[in-house]
């Protein structure tokens, strides 16, 4: 799926021609997957760069690695762009996609059945908002606070890795703080994917000082990413 996924969007959406884009990042990614378990690096990881002034990156089951032009005006140095890989990757990892489409057929199929159940009994309008109803629940209740947890661990997993191929965790903490000036005010947490920006920001400094020796480790040996 992440494999068909990938080769739909590199063939709908315009691919940067720039050799030196193309180079940084594959060496950027690279570097992150050398650091992966076994059984991760057995991929043959691939990554494009898309021509689109959004700030977003995705990594897909498979090896699959897209990074959109926008995302260099807020990953400013090759350690930034790191911990936008890296916190990618962490969700493959972490076998995210799996979880997401396990829990969203669970949830269809759950809503689907209340709203069949009480159309027999109340009459098809009753079903019908019943079904819409509980989708919207569902969204609120269950499936944002998974992408919410989800996205905390992908954090976790990203900073570590960073660590380990020699990329600085603290930079991390700096990407944050660029994507929330380009972003500008948010709405409440629950209504949100991601974490709270502000929670998100201690969270990651607390973690990259924890992650210093590992970095500081990696550097002396011989892991010093110079992707440009």
């Amino acid at each position: 799926m992440g494999a068909s996924a990938f080769a739909e969007l590199k063939a709908k959406k315009p691919l940067s021609t720039n050799p030196r884009e193309r180079a940084y990042v594959d060496c950027v990614v690279n570097s992150i997957v050398r650091e992966l378990p076994q059984n991760w690096r057995q991929y043959a990881w691939e990554s494009a760069v898309f021509r689109d002034d959004s700030p977003n990156a995705f990594a897909l089951p498979g090896g699959k690695v897209g990074i959109y032009t926008g995302i260099f005006k807020v990953a400013q140095n090759q350690d930034q762009l790191a911990a936008v890989v890296a916190h990618e990757i962490g969700h493959v990892v972490a076998r995210h996609h799996d979880e997401r489409i396990t829990r969203e057929m669970g949830t269809q199929m759950g809503v689907g059945l209340v709203g069949a159940l009480l159309g027999a009994a109340y009459g098809q309008g009753v079903g019908n908002l019943a079904t819409q109803s509980g989708g919207m629940l569902a969204q609120g209740a269950i499936l944002l606070p998974n992408n919410r947890t989800q996205e905390s661990e992908a954090d976790v997993v990203g900073q570590q890795l960073m660590a380990r191929a020699g990329f600085d965790p603290r930079q991390a903490v700096n990407l944050w703080q660029n994507m929330i000036a380009v972003g500008g005010n948010r709405g409440p947490q629950w209504l949100s994917t991601h974490p709270d920006p502000q929670s998100r920001l201690r969270e990651m400094s607390q973690r990259a000082d924890g992650l210093l020796p590992e970095y500081e480790q990696a550097r002396a040996s011989g892991r010093r990413p110079n992707c440009g």
